[in-house]
């Protein structure tokens, strides 16, 4: 529950220095909480590919350290 809390906590602020930032620069309120809570929708595709790029590596290494792990159980 405690990580809930500090979670809440740190992600409101953010939220809201993301919003003013976004009506600071010109956008209405409805595009600022769109780019808000979607933030795929004002990526440029080379930060895109770079995203799902991260992604398959994240994963990669996931199901290595699990494969890994599985081993070193069977040789004991």
């Amino acid at each position: 529950m405690k990580i809930f809390g500090i979670t809440v906590l740190i992600l409101a602020p953010l939220v809201v220095i993301t919003l003013g930032m976004d009506i600071l620069m010109g956008f209405d309120l409805d595009n600022s909480m769109k780019h808000a809570f979607n933030p795929f929708l004002v990526k440029e595709p080379a930060e895109f590919i770079l995203f799902l790029i991260l992604l398959v590596f994240l994963l990669f290494s996931f199901f290595y350290r699990k494969k890994k792990k599985g081993n070193t159980k069977g040789q004991q």
